[in-house]
């Protein structure tokens, strides 16, 4: 007990709490979720292509079955769930995941709808070329091994990388704190940034982008960034594309036409889109879409049928790529391991940079290698040659001598290496014909192990060498190719395009309701104004509008404040609709004193309710959010009252003192935001505003008399300007003192 006491070791919880965590950080970003730099693989992606190269699943070999792959790999390699590694092979599989596929498949991998691949039993798969160029020079001391989990075999830290994986295909991942999203490119493009970088190490980063141009998604669709939007991007390391489906229209006959999608965003799937398209259609809110067909086989064709042949496909596809996936946003984020394995966001040609330093150490440590080899060659090769020239000597010592390889290296003074390969020789071997081949041999090989020495001496001809890989590469993969080929391409779109209201909602008449008690509905059609409607127990008809769906509906509180609804948001149904204050911040204490349909270029007449009002025009009725826009500033105990359309050259107004006062409409000044000025003075602090029309002159102004209507055009009596008291209504004018 005591021994045990004294490994016992008190230990702050948070302390070791910290340490721990922070162990399995690391090992999630270093061993799992971060790809390395320089070949673009995580741990499961490299050990599944080394375990395939040591089964020897070349491109020209037979497939093998993946539960066979899968089942190495997790003995030997990654000691993690089959699960997890068969999802990881199938990926590099896929042509609509993968840009330049690593695994040749064979079977069910999934397609682009979502569904899921076969289980692994069932499917089989090869290394594809490739995935054998990304391994290419792994047996020649490229690149560092170490030991597998158990210690019972070795694996390689990271791959010789002859092609760019990493930019190529691309990689995904979450970490803990941070995460990776590197999009793909086209080959060709990126040996064309690394051939510039090799000949001018000093670039600037724009001519790198001009060359790689942007991401190359396996699933093509169209890039509508602008090229400084792309250079910024690959200049931080971090930003976003917009990616569009791409699309064409299709003529029919008698003048009809169909909209066909060839492309799909990356990374979406295409039955979950035709859903969303479908759904839309049942919802109505595609009114110029008629229906959605899939018409895919090998290749995508989605069918889209437009309402009729008048519609705008454009206005249609706008409108769809705002409600669907038809377009996305792809979140770059360059985080990847450096190749001193620290995770850390880079630049495009910080990326480029590390992948040349590495191709470097590769073509350094490839040659030595080579060289160690030749250098061991011609030692035997020159004791070949000495023992040819002394054949007699030899056969003589070899037959006669009990230790013959010691007397030999004495005798004609060879290395132990140099014996030994002689006693080895075969007699048919001591031919005349066998010796000239040593020779040829003999001379080859030094006319390589001079053309190695003078690489490893002069660091020019390494990268003369690098860019002759770089070339040789891009040729394999060139665009010329159906796997090389540029799939996505590049269209800037402006940001300005507005879509009409009507492209994207049914448009039909509807009469809109509001109550005293401040519920609001709408009822389809236009109601007429003398139709009995139902309300709530001790609610009534407040205020009603005819509108269309498409319209934008304008509130005016009694606290200064306009609100905008979309007429198409309004509930409607048999119910009693919704109270008003769901759809906007309406204070408890303020009511909606006007209630009217947007019209675009309107000015509008706004004042309270004792004496102040001004002009404003439609861009102030327009709020941005639910707590609406302040226009009118207001004293104590004021309310605003009036918002009236502004129509004609003369404003009349009563108050309940029943006076009425006429003046010209240019008296009043249009403000963007105010208290205004004095419409009409009063005597009496309790005299208030009643009523206010507008109206032209040659007209005169009309009011309600005896259940008629009468028509003043004789305005000399109440004719003055603004801010006069007025004068005594006229004869038979209401006694509420409203004009009607």
């Amino acid at each position: 007990m005591k021994e045990l006491d004294e490994k016992v070791k008190d230990v702050g919880l948070a302390d070791e709490l910290s340490k721990r965590y922070l162990s399995y950080a690391m090992s999630t970003i270093v061993s799992r979720s971060l790809p390395d730099v320089r070949d673009g693989l995580k741990p499961v992606h490299r050990r599944l292509l080394y375990t395939m190269r040591q089964l020897h699943l070349d491109p020209k070999s037979g497939f093998k079955k993946c539960a066979r792959v899968v089942g190495d790999v997790m003995g030997k390699y990654h000691p993690h769930g089959d699960a997890a590694i068969y999802g990881a092979m199938v990926r590099l599989a896929q042509d609509f995941s993968v840009r330049y596929p690593l695994v040749d498949g064979q079977g069910n991998f999934g397609n682009i709808d979502g569904d899921g691949p076969a289980a692994m039993r069932y499917t089989e798969a090869k290394l594809t070329e490739f995935a054998m160029a990304l391994m290419e020079g792994l047996n020649d001391d490229t690149v560092d091994f170490r030991e597998t989990y158990d210690g019972d075999d070795s694996e390689p830290v990271v791959m010789p990388s002859m092609v760019p994986n990493l930019l190529c295909n691309g990689s995904t991942g979450i970490a803990v704190g941070m995460a990776t999203n590197i999009p793909p490119h086209n080959l060709s493009e990126v040996c064309d940034a690394l051939l510039h970088i090799i000949e001018k190490p000093d670039c600037e980063i724009e001519p790198l982008v001009r060359k790689i141009k942007g991401p190359d998604f396996p699933t093509g669709g169209i890039i509508i960034d602008s090229f400084d939007t792309i250079l910024n991007n690959y200049k931080q390391g971090r930003g976003s594309f917009k990616i569009r489906a791409k699309w064409e229209k299709e003529e029919l006959s008698h003048g009809q036409y169909q909209i066909v999608i060839t492309e799909i965003p990356y990374q979406v799937q295409k039955a979950k889109l035709i859903e969303r398209i479908a759904s839309l259609l049942l919802e109505k809110k595609v009114p110029l879409l008629s229906d959605v067909r899939d018409e895919s086989t090998l290749d995508v064709r989605i069918v889209l049928e437009p309402r009729n042949r008048a519609v705008d496909a454009n206005f249609l596809m706008e409108h769809l790529f705002k409600q669907t996936e038809l377009e996305v946003k792809f979140s770059m984020n360059m985080n990847v391991l450096d190749s001193d394995g620290v995770p850390r966001v880079m630049t495009i040609k910080e990326m480029l940079v590390e992948f040349l330093n590495h191709r470097h150490i590769v073509l350094q440590r490839k040659a030595k290698n080579r060289l160690a080899k030749i250098n061991n060659r011609l030692e035997i090769l020159s004791g070949y040659l000495i023992a040819y020239l002394n054949i007699d000597a030899v056969i003589k010592i070899i037959r006669e001598e009990d230790d013959a390889k010691k007397v030999i290296m004495l005798r004609f003074n060879l290395t132990d290496n140099q014996a030994e390969a002689i006693l080895n020789m075969k007699l048919r071997s001591l031919r005349k014909l066998e010796e000239t081949e040593i020779k040829k041999e003999y001379d080859e090989l030094s006319q390589e192990k001079g053309d190695l020495e003078a690489l490893l001496a002069d660091e020019g001809k390494r990268w003369v060498k690098i860019a002759e890989e770089v070339k040789f590469i891009k040729d394999k993969f060139s665009k010329k190719t159906a796997l090389g080929r540029r799939r996505t391409d590049f269209v800037e779109v402006s940001e300005d395009f507005e879509m009409p209201l009507e492209a994207m909602i049914e448009k039909e008449p509807i009469t809109i309701l509001l109550s005293e008690k401040g519920w609001i509905r709408c009822v389809k059609g236009h109601a007429k104004s003398d139709e009995e409607f139902k309300f709530k127990d001790d609610d009534a008809l407040r205020m009603v509008i005819h509108a269309q769906t498409t319209d934008k509906i304008v509130l005016f509180d009694t606290s200064g404040k306009f609100f905008n609804i979309p007429a198409v948001e309004i509930p409607s149904g048999r119910g009693f609709g919704q109270p008003l204050r769901l759809m906007i911040d309406l204070a408890g204490n303020d009511n909606i004193c006007s209630m009217f349909v947007y019209k675009p270029h309107t000015k509008y007449l706004i004042a309270n309710d004792t004496d102040k009002g001004f002009i404003i025009d439609d861009s102030h009725v327009i709020a941005q959010t639910k707590n609406g826009r302040k226009i009118m500033n207001l004293g104590d105990n004021e309310e605003t009252k009036f918002c009236i359309e502004v129509h004609g050259d003369m404003v009349a107004v009563v108050g309940n003192n029943r006076k009425l006062l006429i003046f010209e409409l240019e008296e009043v000044p249009t403000l963007a935001r105010g208290r205004g000025v004095t419409l009409q003075k009063y005597k009496d602090k309790d005299a208030k505003i009643s009523d206010i029309q507008m109206f032209n002159k040659e007209d005169g102004f009309r009011f309600s008399r005896n259940g008629g209507t009468g028509n003043e055009k004789d305005l000399i009596t109440w004719l003055g300007h603004r801010a006069q008291v007025g004068k005594q209504v006229p004869f038979g004018f209401p006694k509420d003192n409203k004009f009607f």
